[in-house]
């Protein structure tokens, strides 16, 4: 499979959809599932404090050199004009047709110097525009070191909760600096340089902080032993995962780089392994085309600058005003979600296992949702949130029925004649949800 690009399996493939479907769900990360227990972690990001390693699951990309920004521009929706030294942002990226490939987070290091840290996809039509095109830069990437048995290039970790200032007053030698949001700046923890950024997840205030792979024991420890006095614990990659839904973040819609012929250089450049990623759940569509969405719907609208040139500009421009899905949050019912649980203990079929918190069975997971009968949309990332008794996701729904308190309908369970190993014989199971916003709680951070 080495030497095959992506257009090579695609050539072959019934369909793009064919090529995708079933491949199941790959290893998120070489942590453990939980440290503790998943219910005490989501507890300590809302009433204490919580520690996450993000060092495994992301790819990194650097790219240095005087055009850096030029690249960027060309092929990012964001505006780089007061992007500064010290300064992160949401980088996002879309195809010529205006269709999400994906995004990062950017971090600018310094005046010619940038690391971008998130899924491969945006990385990988980054690097291919690097490397094809006229653009004074060196790339550096790093691939997810997940069960390679290599260390990542740096750590990377974060602490977020109500006592998340107060732990990373204790643990920074020095006083922390007065950062704005998305801003950072370099500081010492227990002798260890790192950079510090100022974030969070799950809505709660929080810092992210970053450096060499060498010093990663040493500052991990020099958290954890000034979070002991306010219970802080290590998030395991269950409730690690479960965030996404208060936050409101969108992970992993299917990449928008199967069709296109503008696109078909750039398949024919990517390796199948680094462009392979799996597709389950209930919505079942022929076309790729379905899957993929726009960063105007799943809330990027904010982002998009339109006052430079970059690709996928005239499509956008054409949608920003009169998006026709626009994302939401899905409280499912508490007593369809109880049945499906209840389903396991009666004779007869049983409802698809719903996994706690993070129910998943594929990469990019797609739920039909349905008002009437009628198919409206499609339900993506579920979490149960202890601290909320419930069980949430976040959906893409036509925009006529995005108003909150709106009741809809999704279907749980894998779509018929699904093949997806990693999932158990079951039948659908239809489950009441009502719109909420999108983040469902409010912004602490």
């Amino acid at each position: 499979m080495s030497d095959r690009t992506l257009q090579d399996a695609l050539d072959s493939a019934a369909s793009p959809v064919d090529l995708l479907r079933d491949l199941g769900l790959a290893r998120f990360t070489d942590l453990p599932d939980e440290f503790t227990h998943w219910i005490e972690e989501q507890r300590a990001w809302a009433e204490s404090v919580a520690f996450a390693d993000q060092s495994y699951h992301m790819t990194d990309l650097r790219i240095d050199g005087v055009e850096a920004i030029d690249l960027y521009a060309k092929y990012a929706v964001n505006n780089f004009e007061q992007f500064d030294v010290g300064q992160a942002k949401q980088l996002v990226v879309a195809n010529p047709d205006g269709y999400l490939v994906g995004d990062a987070i950017l971090f600018r290091e310094a005046e010619d110097s940038f690391l971008s840290v998130g899924a491969a996809a945006a990385h990988n039509w980054l690097i291919y525009q690097a490397e094809t095109g006229d653009y004074d830069v060196e790339t550096e990437y790093q691939p997810r070191p997940v069960g390679t048995g290599d260390d990542p290039n740096n750590f990377r970790y974060q602490v977020q909760g109500p006592d998340a200032v107060a732990v990373m007053e204790e643990a920074i030698d020095g006083s922390i600096p007065d950062l704005g949001f998305f801003r950072f700046e370099e500081v010492s923890i227990d002798g260890s340089d790192a950079y510090l950024l100022r974030h969070g997840m799950a809505g709660e205030a929080g810092f992210e902080f970053w450096g060499d792979w060498d010093d990663a024991d040493a500052v991990r420890e020099a958290i954890l032993d000034a979070g002991e006095a306010y219970d802080v614990r290590r998030l395991g990659s269950k409730s690690y995962q479960s965030a996404n839904t208060v936050l409101g973040w969108l992970p992993l819609p299917v990449p928008a780089i199967y069709t296109g012929e503008e696109m078909k250089d750039f398949r024919e450049w990517l390796s199948l392994r680094r462009g392979l990623i799996s597709i389950g759940g209930s919505y079942d569509s022929d076309d790729i085309e379905d899957y993929y969405v726009t960063p105007i719907e799943v809330g990027y609208d904010h982002i998009v600058d339109f006052d430079h040139d970059f690709v996928g500009r005239e499509a956008l421009e054409a949608e920003i005003d009169d998006p026709e899905r626009k994302k939401v949050t899905l409280v499912w019912n508490d007593e369809d979600v109880v049945d499906v649980y209840a389903s396991l203990f009666r004779e007869g079929e049983t409802s698809k296992f719903m996994d706690m918190p993070v129910p998943r069975s594929s990469a990019c997971h797609y739920d039909e949702v349905k008002k009437d009968g009628e198919l409206v949309g499609v339900s993506k990332w579920m979490s149960y949130l202890y601290n909320h008794r419930k069980m949430l996701s976040l959906a893409l729904v036509d925009t006529e029925y995005a108003e909150p308190g709106t009741e809809v309908t999704l279907t749980w369970g894998e779509a018929d004649g699904s093949e997806n190993k990693s999932v158990e014989r079951h039948e659908q199971t239809e489950i009441r949800a009502t719109v909420a916003p999108a983040p469902y709680k409010q912004d602490r951070r």
